[in-house]
């Protein structure tokens, strides 16, 4: 029977009867919060300013960014797992910060029904920066979460509606942890239940303590870690990664036996343009213009190097072993012998985002970026970008173009 006496409106103190709810437990989970979601927004900018933004409108999805862009720097390429790293950081921390996030919304939740709306000036801007933060992380992780199992059921590009969300959720969360930075860190000293409005005034039974609860929460975060992590691995570890689509059995065996985000149907690439008798790559730089079979590519200097595919959608592989011609020769070929500078690669690739991509001159003078020919001792199939591809270290794996056609080396 229910209590002929109890709250019926949300914004009754009363109405929300979990013991569970008071300053301490929100207080920890805030602190987890602050240390995970700065990670999280540092690892986001990194990875945007990973795609040489700058560099040419090919490679910014978010063009209308102004001052939002102030940090960008030029990409390095080593350590060559650097991209593979901080991505891998940022989808794994992010689907393990889901229970906490979860946690947290749940604790404060009457707050979000507290009338009157505004009690004061600080009120109001503490209130107005709640209702940014809830929304902004929300918007943030089911983005984020539907990107990551390729699920673009979103209005919109990825790229612009993650990145925007994410400043507007970082502000009102500095905002919102600078008001309550205090009152936190004293709820955390003190042992002792601090009374404040989260605390029910007609608490129900208690069927798990603070405690408890917290080990729930760490139980869910720990749970979903484990079940994602390995799609940044080859091998056993990847098959535990079973809410990733790019976890579970490997595709394939043998040397091209390893994870692929566009396929050749997907692109739509046409067997009969790849054929040798066909395909030509066509570079062009200072002093004109080349055009190269397949043949011709594999007579020049060919050179090797152990280098990992990593997407934005966190996933990566272990180092393959490719071998092709180094893009700073293919540059020397049209007139850039000692100072080889952008590229503008372009594929055969019709249907899908980065078709052609840009490369900043230092990524084309390191040794180890070459337009593959072959990996793991074979030519390369199909889907891993025959007849050729780029691979440059710690770039994203959209700047390492498949089924490349044309190279032009210039100032970009």
């Amino acid at each position: 029977m229910r209590d002929p006496d109890a709250p019926r409106l949300p914004s009754s103190p009363g109405f929300w009867r979990s013991p569970l709810r008071g300053p301490w437990l929100t207080s920890v989970l805030g602190l987890v919060l602050l240390v995970g979601i700065t990670v999280l927004f540092v690892t986001g900018l990194v990875s945007y300013a990973a795609y040489n933004p700058n560099l040419s409108p090919v490679n910014d999805k978010t063009p209308d960014k102004g001052i939002l862009g102030f940090y960008l720097f030029a990409w390095p390429t080593s350590p060559h797992w650097l991209y593979r790293l901080n991505q891998g950081v940022h989808v794994t921390l992010g689907i393990t910060m889901i229970p906490v996030l979860l946690a947290k919304l749940w604790s404060v939740v009457p707050r979000l029904f507290a009338l009157p709306p505004a009690r004061s000036l600080a009120h109001a801007v503490e209130r107005i920066s709640l209702v940014l933060l809830v929304g902004g992380a929300l918007f943030e992780f089911v983005t984020g979460v539907l990107n990551v199992q390729l699920d673009y059921v979103f209005p919109g590009s990825f790229y612009p509606l993650h990145f925007y969300g994410a400043w507007v959720f970082f502000a009102a969360f500095v905002v919102h942890a600078l008001l309550k930075m205090p009152t936190v860190l004293r709820n955390v000293r003190h042992l002792r239940e601090e009374k404040n409005d989260l605390v029910s005034p007609r608490p129900a039974e208690p069927t798990v303590s603070r405690r408890g609860a917290l080990g729930f929460t760490g139980g869910a975060s720990l749970l979903l870690f484990a079940t994602t992590a390995g799609q940044n691995f080859d091998g056993p570890l990847r098959r535990t990664a079973l809410l990733a689509p790019h976890g579970g059995v490997d595709p394939g065996s043998g040397p091209n036996g390893f994870q692929i985000n566009k396929t050749a149907v997907y692109a739509g690439i046409d067997a009969a343009e790849t054929g040798e008798d066909v395909w030509r790559l066509v570079v062009t730089g200072r002093t004109g213009t080349v055009r190269l079979s397949r043949t011709q590519l594999a007579e020049l200097p060919q050179h090797s190097g152990a280098l990992p595919i990593a997407c934005v959608e966190g996933w990566s592989t272990s180092d393959q072993w490719w071998r092709g011609v180094r893009l700073r020769d293919l540059a020397a070929l049209v007139g850039h012998d000692d100072d080889p500078p952008d590229v503008f690669v372009e594929s055969l690739q019709r249907r899908g985002a980065f078709r052609s991509a840009a490369l900043r001159a230092n990524q084309v003078a390191d040794p180890r970026s070459l337009l593959a020919l072959h990996v793991n001792g074979e030519e390369l199939s199909s889907d891993h970008g025959y007849p050729a591809r780029i691979i440059v270290p710690a770039a994203p794996g959209v700047l390492n173009t498949k089924w490349v056609t044309r190279m032009t080396f210039r100032g970009l």
